[in-house]
């Protein structure tokens, strides 16, 4: 007999020491062994009485019976006695549930289980459902090191103040847990390296300014050196990182809007801006944009993806580049991809500082592009109302989008 789990749920159940032994290479030692136990009465307190009689089941029958409430239990079972069969079928279960709803708990659960394929594949939908994931009640159950290894990747599909907003949620949930009074100081102190996989530096001034700043999470000193970073060029280092996370959801893309290059293109502080619309839902990565006709020459650069119905700014972006004086395009990028939606109408617009470079001329009003997996997508480019610096559908800057789908 075996008495299986603690307290009031503990259970008396029987097993042929024999089959338990055949099927697993614990059970094995445990009756056969150097250190064999000869008592009448097996204790195994750790173990939940469902999960061992779903054990049981498997070593006496081949019959796989889990649940959404035993799985987890089964599969700790399973791993501690060396049935790698019902392990295997506890990992397929768990996969086959997986969602962004529980994405977080399984993730906790497979690091804590030692399950890398389950974790690989929660962190995938963590990526590819970012928002949904972080808003799912489990996100704040995580233990920290589960935290600082979805904070690290370089794949989350959200913009860094949201994450950061997730990241304040769960370290007020982790004062309540520890019982600590849920101010400032604690939840830095819950965060601890947390705190520093976020990417401040991704954020807009304005984000910046109305969430983390106002936090009291960050230092007088942190404050004041990621203003610097967000407001001057060049950028003074900070001590948060600043890699833009890209996405993994489709390969990067370019439309190339003009047929031929040509040289001479003047700059005088007004923005080369062209309008245009998608037919299928992208990702704007950022611009392709013609460089120096006078040989190596810096350039400063702000780009702006706006929608152009509203005037809302979705996405800018302070930044250089060096030009070779070739009539290549250079690539200028968000600090984080912009979604396009279809069917509406959006502007992108080029700041540059520098000499006179090269422009595009013979450009196409629609062009259409293969896209992954057989699909394809349409862009329409039309005229942006306003002064464009002479941009327009024909001729002038921003030659190449880069996006992917």
């Amino acid at each position: 007999r075996f008495l299986v789990g603690r307290g009031a749920q503990q259970q008396r159940l029987p097993a042929h020491k024999f089959v338990l032994s055949v099927g697993s290479a614990v059970f094995d030692a445990m009756f056969n062994g150097a250190l064999a136990t000869n008592a009448e009465e097996v204790e195994l307190p750790d173990v939940e009485p469902a999960a061992f009689l779903a054990l049981l089941k498997f070593l006496y029958s081949d019959q796989v019976q889990i649940g959404a409430e035993t799985v987890m239990t089964t599969l700790y079972t399973a791993k501690k006695y060396a049935v790698p069969a019902l392990e295997k079928a506890c990992v397929d279960f768990l996969q086959r549930q997986l969602s962004s709803d529980n994405a977080f708990l399984l993730l906790a659960q497979a690091r804590l289980f030692d399950e890398p394929q389950l974790a690989a594949l929660c962190l995938d939908t963590i990526d590819k459902c970012t928002a949904e994931a972080l808003a799912a009640e489990g996100f704040v159950d995580i233990d920290r090191d589960t935290l600082c290894a979805v904070l690290e990747r370089d794949t989350l599909r959200i913009r860094e103040v949201k994450l950061f907003a997730a990241a304040l949620r769960w370290a007020e949930a982790e004062c309540v847990r520890t019982g600590r009074p849920v101010n400032a100081e604690n939840k830095r102190a819950a965060l601890g390296r947390a705190l520093f996989l976020v990417r401040f530096p991704l954020m807009s001034i304005e984000e910046f300014a109305l969430g983390p700043a106002q936090s009291g999470l960050l230092t007088d000193r942190e404050l004041v050196s990621l203003f610097l970073h967000l407001t001057v060029n060049p950028k003074p280092p900070v001590a948060f990182p600043e890699s833009p996370r890209c996405c993994i959801l489709g390969k990067e893309q370019v439309v190339a809007r003009f047929q031929q290059t040509e040289s001479r293109w003047g700059y005088s502080g007004t923005s080369d801006r062209i309008r245009f619309a998608v037919d299928r839902k992208i990702f704007v990565l950022g611009y392709g944009l013609y460089g120096s006709i006078h040989g190596p020459s810096d350039y400063d650069v702000n780009i702006q993806l706006v929608q152009t119905g509203t005037g809302q700014v979705l996405g800018s972006h302070d930044t250089s580049f060096n030009s070779d004086g070739s009539p290549a395009r250079f690539r200028v990028l968000f600090k984080s991809p912009v979604e396009v939606t279809p069917n509406v109408n959006y502007t992108a617009c080029a700041t540059l500082k520098g000499p006179d470079s090269h422009y595009g001329t013979k450009g196409l009003r629609k062009i259409t592009l293969d896209c992954p997996r057989g699909s394809k997508v349409t862009f329409q480019f039309t005229y942006a109302a306003g002064n464009n610096n002479g941009t327009s559908v024909e001729d002038g800057q921003i030659p190449e989008i880069i996006f992917f789908t």
